[in-house]
């Protein structure tokens, strides 16, 4: 109906009309955009507030047609349709849906579990030991003691990488010396175990050659590390010790003690033990008594040794071992004043956690002191998470303790917290240089895989015939 038409309605009583005729009637003198104006107010406004509401206007219409699009693109009026067609209601599911959902762990992660609670807690009974601890023992580097001590499992991981390294050396060969990166690159990915991850054991592997082939100075230096100390975790600047009261705890306490210790001057003792619920010590001994020696079973030791000059530059520990949920805790290193906040400090803490995410841990977490500010540093620099503060969580020296927790996830770890941590500590070419072996070595490994079902598929199609 035109607005003549309707307006000629006049006439008939209101009760009469529809309601699109009452509406059509109430704005039959609007002409132009003047009227509008008039009619909600607006024709007297300032210039400013006018194209100010206007704006506002279109901001609502396009945000409207956004979501409306949105909806659209994303598939809810589909899914809306399709739940209406089929007659399912639309509630949130039940406890019992919500755990079916729940996306269930890499087998890699569960046979690894297992692996580790019946190796590293197996009838294990006793509060604490005097030797090294089975998570101690874990960690180590794999090495036999001779030929007729090596496993069949650490014979073929050697065989097979000193084979790698000879179709694809990692660098020159030293004169006179034609097999010496072969047998470094295999030492170090035999001594990964068979149970850690197969990109760690490659980037292990490469970084231990690419260490030990630089000179013929080098390439002695670890053969003979590898025959006196085959167990240690080796890195560019440091290398990890397990713990022995026998061998570190004198040398520990000379330079926790607060004495002048070589050419470090005197200090106050609770810049190391202030924080810690043990020490200063007396003498060596006492420490050796302590719990920084005498640990939990659940526990692991290794000591912090300087890679050039030989000197220990402190402990590190691990604590609350849980293997059936894939976690851990990572304690704060135990290290002289002038070594906290060193590149010796960040590279044992890199060591251990990228040995710990290859056995399959989920989750490494960091307990500080919440008033430990030199404390609180590390783990920010190692890329960990705040978690949160836990109130109350400890009596320390007779005095409470809050403590703040850290985590570091394993997905965290692989999308760029290692990358991170590798590029800080051997140079971004290096970084760089990982990435691409372990990329070549996955494509590689990934083709040997697919020869091998290939050939069982053939095996097995002739035994039918």
């Amino acid at each position: 109906l035109s607005i003549a038409t309707m307006a000629s309605t006049t006439t008939i009583p209101s009760s009469e009309l529809t309601d699109l005729q009452k509406l059509l009637n109430a704005f039959s003198h609007i002409t132009s955009i003047t009227d509008i104006l008039a009619a909600f107010g607006l024709l007297d406004m300032p210039a400013a507030q006018k194209y100010g509401i206007i704006f506002g206007c279109l901001t609502f219409t396009i945000t409207v047609i956004a979501v409306i699009s949105l909806l659209y693109l994303g598939g809810s009026f589909k899914r809306i349709e399709e739940q209406a067609k089929s007659g399912e209601l639309v509630t949130a599911p039940d406890s019992v849906t919500q755990r079916r959902r729940r996306p269930l762990l890499l087998e890699r992660l569960l046979e690894g579990r297992e692996w580790m609670i019946s190796t590293n807690y197996g009838g294990q009974n006793s509060s604490k030991v005097d030797e090294y601890t089975n998570l101690t023992k874990m960690l180590m580097t794999t090495a036999p003691s001779d030929k007729s001590d090596m496993s069949k499992e650490y014979e073929h991981n050697y065989i097979k990488a000193y084979k790698r390294c000879q179709d694809k050396p990692g660098g020159a060969i030293l004169g006179g010396r034609p097999n010496h990166r072969f047998e470094a690159y295999a030492r170090a990915f035999a001594g990964c175990g068979s149970h850690t991850s197969l990109h760690y054991r490659w980037s292990y592997a490469r970084m231990y050659e690419s260490m030990a082939g630089e000179s013929h100075k080098s390439d002695e230096r670890f053969e003979s590390l590898y025959k006196e100390r085959p167990h240690d975790i080796i890195g560019k600047t440091c290398r990890l010790e397990p713990l022995l009261a026998s061998r570190h705890s004198k040398e520990l306490w000379e330079i926790t003690s607060g004495n002048a210790c070589n050419e470090h001057k005197a200090y106050n003792p609770d810049e190391v033990w202030g924080f810690l619920d043990c020490g200063p010590f007396k003498n060596a001994q006492a420490l050796q008594e302590s719990d920084v020696f005498q640990l939990e079973h659940t526990a692991a030791g290794f000591a912090i040794v300087e890679f050039v000059t030989d000197r220990l530059v402190g402990v590190v520990h691990l604590s609350k071992d849980d293997p059936k949920n894939l976690s851990v805790q990572l304690d704060l290193p135990i290290v002289k004043p002038t070594s906290d906040g060193s590149i010796e400090q960040l590279e044992a803490c890199f060591l251990l956690l990228d040995r710990l995410f290859a056995y399959g841990y989920r989750r490494i977490q960091i307990c500080v002191d919440a008033l430990d500010v030199r404390g609180k540093r590390l783990p920010q620099r190692l890329g960990f998470t705040q978690e949160g503060q836990i109130p109350k969580h400890m009596i320390v020296k007779d005095a409470n303790r809050d403590s703040i927790i850290y985590g570091m996830l394993n997905s965290d770890w692989d999308k760029g917290a290692r990358s991170f941590l590798l590029k800080k500590l051997h140079g971004a070419a290096f970084e760089k240089a990982d990435a691409a072996i372990v990329a070549k070595e996955e494509a590689v490994e990934d083709q040997e895989q697919k020869l091998r079902e290939k050939k069982e598929a053939e095996a097995k199609a002739n035994k039918k015939k």
